[in-house]
This record gives C-alpha cells, sequence and structure tokens, in this order.
C-alpha cells in the first residue's frame, strides 16, 4: 500500500532519477576494491575541473547570482521541476556523497514536489554532494551579460571552461561520461539516463569517432 502510494505522488522525472539513484546505489557495492580504485582515478580529472569552474563562479557571478536568483527567487534554472542529468552525474555524486546525503536525495525524489522549482534544491541550496554538470556549467542571460559580454579574461576563461566540459561528456572520443556508462551497462544494469549509450544522436557521434 505504502509503495503503491509513493509511486502516485511521484511524477515521471522523478520516477527516472530515482530509478537512476538506485541502479547506483545497487550497483556500486557490487565492484571489487579494483574497479572502484580505477573509477575514482578515473574522475580525478573531472573534480579537477569541476574545481576550477567553482573557482571561476566565486570570483566571477557569485555576487550577481545570489542578488538575481537566490534572493529574488528568480533563478532560471533552480525554479524548473527538474534539470537534465546524466547517468555519470549520478555515479560520481554517489562516489563522493555519504549514504545519507544520498538517502535525502531518495527521500526528496519520493515527495511531491509542490514548489516550481528543482525537486533537488533544498532550503540550504542544492542537496547534491557534486551537482549535475549541467547546472554547474549554467549561466543565465543576466549573468553573462552582466560578467562575460564586458570582461575579456571571463569570456575567455568561461569559453576554456566549456571546451573542458565537452571533453568529459561529448563522445567524439573515449570520454569519463561513456566510460561510467559502459561499466554499469557490464555489469547488467540499464538506466535511461545512459545518454551516451541510449540516446541516437550521440550514438552516431561515437560511430563516426569509430567507437561504436
Amino acid at each position: 500500500m505504502h509503495a503503491d502510494t509513493t509511486v502516485m505522488i511521484m511524477n515521471e522525472y522523478q520516477q527516472e532519477q530515482l530509478e537512476a539513484l538506485n541502479i547506483v546505489r545497487r550497483g556500486l557495492p557490487r565492484f571489487d576494491d579494483s574497479k572502484r580504485i580505477e573509477m575514482i582515478k578515473k574522475i580525478d580529472g573531472y573534480m579537477q575541473f569541476r574545481q576550477s569552474v567553482d573557482r571561476f563562479l566565486h570570483r566571477y557571478v557569485s555576487d550577481v547570482c545570489t542578488q538575481t536568483c537566490f534572493k529574488s527567487n528568480t533563478s532560471a534554472c533552480c525554479s524548473k521541476d527538474g534539470i537534465i542529468t546524466f547517468f555519470a552525474d549520478m555515479v560520481i555524486n554517489a562516489l563522493h556523497a555519504t549514504p545519507a546525503q544520498l538517502d535525502r536525495l531518495e527521500a526528496v525524489l519520493k515527495r511531491v514536489n509542490r514548489g516550481h522549482r528543482c525537486v533537488y534544491l533544498g532550503c540550504r541550496g542544492c542537496l547534491w554532494t557534486v551537482r549535475p554538470v549541467v547546472c554547474a556549467m549554467f549561466l543565465c542571460d543576466r549573468a553573462m551579460s552582466a560578467v562575460l559580454q564586458i570582461d575579456p579574461e571571463a569570456e575567455k576563461a568561461w569559453a576554456s571552461l566549456r571546451r573542458q566540459e565537452k571533453s568529459f561528456k561529448w563522445p567524439d572520443r573515449a570520454v569519463l561520461f561513456d566510460y561510467l556508462e559502459k561499466a554499469f551497462l557490464d555489469m547488467g544494469f540499464q538506466s535511461t539516463l545512459m545518454h551516451l549509450n541510449l540516446s541516437p544522436g550521440l550514438l552516431r557521434i561515437k560511430k563516426k569517432a569509430g567507437l561504436g
């Protein structure tokens, strides 16, 4: 009875997210120590990239974002019902989060999202330990015009970060996000968030690059 009620209050987005989260939580313990160490090493470069993104945001746009989004509650990204996530986002987050932090994600996905905002947005900000790359790399038009269009140094730094982002998730070469999806596919798991192995467009890119 309780399980049926839970399903009824979850929308399609929440069900998809919860399914991916559960797959990651079930799958990670099945990898042996050597595979987990390999995965963490593979992710290390990505985490360095994310630290560079955070430094950029803190230096150039944190004041703009705090004023225009957080204080006014008009965020162009967090006001969405849900955000785009990759399966790799779930894996990376799970490897850096505590069980209690993952429990919080699971709990919020099972609740009705009554507000016009992202289901993952809590009273103290994002509930993810390592938030999805789409969120980390989002700059609204207001932030772009307030910072990038008037500061050539910032514009150049942001362009470099965008190129680095592509090197982790755009499958015209061997990329981290594809590696993480395949690790779970090889274990017999499949999620609709495995875009690099299920999206026809991305599969064409991989095939053209000789990867599929």
